[in-house]
């Protein structure tokens, strides 16, 4: 059962490393494997295949362990999660684990593993970050849609960056940038912009091709995610935080002198009434508002401290062939 193979147009002379993060996709696993071998085998000097299993239910453990038997595929590294997490977290487990030149990260069911050499052309030319997305996406619901479109609005309004067309999911990383964002104290959480945002020379490209299977996302876990991502990746909130305490130290100095040109100009006021009421309603309000983004920052700050480690591999095994392996003991010998 090893890798099929095919005539390939390109050759790419380094180490290639693809990342895919699978679940419950027991009966389309080695299909799908399979597939990315044919084209892996031919195409570059020499590769690994990361799986991460995040947290499967149905038999793909068992699966997986089949095929990186003695009579399975070759050079494939297998990570199996403890507990479901959200897609860049999961593929940045095997981000971190892989010994590349380059990585590439693919989402099997919707992006096309064919659309790669083009992909890796734009990386040998120079470019540390190659971006790819799949204009024909999985159909999801109205009102995840709704909250994604209005995600969107806000990231790009706090940082400038359209994730779905800037920063799509499907990538390829030099070593150099994954070494850069291992630097960063949250990984997991930057993964996703950082490559986008860090000034590394990057190419945006586009294809379209029917997704292979239906994947639909929960939109509660969508908005913790999106979440997080607001708090932790800008300043913004914060400096919201600012700017509303400046508005209220401008609008008591305005407010003062209102009082002060009530206090010349109007005579049958009751004393201290308008003032008060007007002091108390005004100044409740921006304080609600500050610790409402206050709130929102203790929040992050005590799931950093209090949840632990992102994630937990609870097994690991590789294929039993390993490929560069076996070239370590070849001797080439000129005539």
């Amino acid at each position: 059962m090893g890798a099929p193979k095919q005539d390939s147009a390109v050759f790419f002379p380094f180490f290639l490393s693809i990342v895919m993060v699978v679940r419950n996709q027991a009966t389309h696993l080695e299909k799908i494997l399979s597939e990315t071998l044919s084209i892996l085998s031919p195409s570059v000097k020499d590769y690994e295949l990361i799986i991460i299993d995040n947290a499967s239910t149905d038999e793909s453990i068992t699966l997986l362990k089949k095929l990186t038997g003695e009579k399975g595929f070759p050079n494939l590294q297998v990570y199996a999660l403890t507990k479901e997490v959200d897609a860049d977290t999961a593929a940045w487990v095997g981000l971190e684990n892989a010994l590349g030149d380059f990585t590439a990260v693919i989402d099997p069911l919707i992006d096309d593993i064919h659309f790669l050499p083009t992909m890796l052309e734009k990386a040998i030319n120079g470019a540390d970050v190659v971006f790819a997305t799949n204009e024909q996406r999985p159909k999801q619901s109205f009102a995840y849609q709704s909250a994604l479109a209005i995600f969107v609005l806000l990231y790009k309004w706090f940082n400038g960056i359209h994730l779905a067309k800037d920063a799509p999911q499907y990538r390829v990383l030099s070593k150099r940038v994954i070494n850069f964002i291992l630097k960063h104290p949250q990984p997991t959480l930057t993964y996703r912009h950082l490559p986008a945002s860090a000034g590394f020379a990057r190419i945006n490209l586009t294809y379209k091709i029917e997704p292979k299977l239906p994947s639909k996302k929960r939109l509660g876990d969508s908005i913790d995610r999106g979440m997080r991502l607001l708090v932790s990746t800008t300043r913004l909130p914060m400096r919201l935080v600012t700017w509303l305490s400046l508005f209220g130290t401008i609008a008591n100095l305005f407010y003062s002198a209102y009082v002060i040109a009530i206090g010349f100009f109007k005579m049958h006021v009751a004393s201290g009434w308008i003032s008060l009421s007007l002091q108390q309603s005004g100044m409740f309000f921006l304080i609600s508002l500050v610790l409402f983004v206050l709130s929102e920052y203790i929040l992050h700050m005590t799931s950093l401290s209090s949840e632990g480690p992102q994630y937990h591999i609870g097994q690991e095994f590789t294929s039993a062939r390993m490929i560069r392996r076996e070239k370590l003991n070849i001797e080439e010998v000129s005539q």
